[in-house]
């Protein structure tokens, strides 16, 4: 079956799509390139890190490839001569080879743009700066043929689907997975603030911190996303709102002991474990905390 991927404006003028399988668009309406850049590049010190000559990034659901984009835009305005490895881990490949079209390739540099179209024609871009790979299939195999790789990455672009839409990649189990690739130095930065994935990256070994709020957020919104580390001193800590969420039914993790699951199987699992549990109730935190 083809699929059509209709672009979709978000408010910084760059452009998305939309998921009909999942029921979400791939980016915030706010702006998807700012995401990349916020959520993503900045949150992991992408800039900082340039520095040291040398980087290798994990692309974790690559989609559009605007978070490889964003990377590699700040490490190439920071220190141009900064050899780059890219792993970019994709489910579906019409993702990207729709992504390369204009308007969407347009926010992007020249140079930028020509790694793009070499990553979703060819899965493979190189240059004398950087080699990029993207590997496609369900991420809870190819992780499998990362970790043989001995691949260890500086920063990990964690991007799936919501967990209510695609809870294969939101349990304990992978979070363990993607974690072994992660250096002791390096963070995985995340848009999600839910409770039951900042469990599960908190049960595979990461310490967690907070995305502070951008300056446009709903009133509902306590943070633009999160970011997991072996070393809790280079984090933003949790508010003591945020805190209390990880006591709620909310933070019980999604569990895939085999990493076979589905998505229905993943959600009854989940859903069971909360019943069960004698944790207090979202609803409740959310009216201490005066949460609509």
């Amino acid at each position: 079956m083809t699929v059509s991927w209709i672009p979709q404006s978000t408010e910084d003028g760059s452009f998305t799509f939309f998921s009909e399988e999942f029921g979400e668009a791939f980016h915030s309406h706010y702006g998807a390139r700012d995401e990349a850049f916020q959520k993503f590049a900045t949150a992991t010190d992408l800039a900082e890190k340039a520095q040291q000559g040398r980087l290798r990034l994990l692309d974790v659901c690559y989609g559009l490839g605007y978070n490889t984009a964003a990377a590699l835009e700040v490490i190439g305005a920071t220190n141009p001569t900064c050899v780059v490895e890219v792993m970019g881990l994709e489910l579906d490949e019409t993702v990207p080879r729709a992504a390369i079209a204009p308007p969407l390739i347009d926010s992007w540099s020249n140079s930028v743009q020509d790694v793009l179209r070499a990553i979703a024609l060819t899965h493979h871009a190189v240059t004398p700066t950087l080699n990029a790979t993207l590997l496609i299939g369900d991420a809870r195999q190819t992780m499998q043929t990362v970790i043989q790789s001995s691949f260890q990455a500086d920063a990990i672009f964690f991007d799936p689907f919501s967990p209510r839409r695609c809870p294969q990649l939101w349990t304990v189990e992978f979070f363990q997975l993607v974690t072994r690739c992660l250096l002791p130095t390096g963070k995985l930065a995340t848009y999600s603030r839910s409770a039951s994935v900042r469990a599960a990256m908190q049960e595979a070994g990461l310490h967690i911190g907070t995305i502070p709020l951008g300056e446009t957020h709903l009133p509902h919104e306590w943070s633009q996303g999160t970011v997991g580390s072996f070393d809790a001193r280079s984090l933003q800590p949790l508010s003591l709102m945020e805190q209390e969420h990880l006591n709620t039914r909310a933070a019980i993790p999604y569990r895939d002991p085999h990493l076979s699951d589905s998505a229905d199987v993943i959600h009854q699992r989940h859903q069971q474990e909360q019943q069960a549990s004698h944790r207090e109730s979202t609803s409740s935190w959310r009216r201490r905390w005066g949460i609509c």
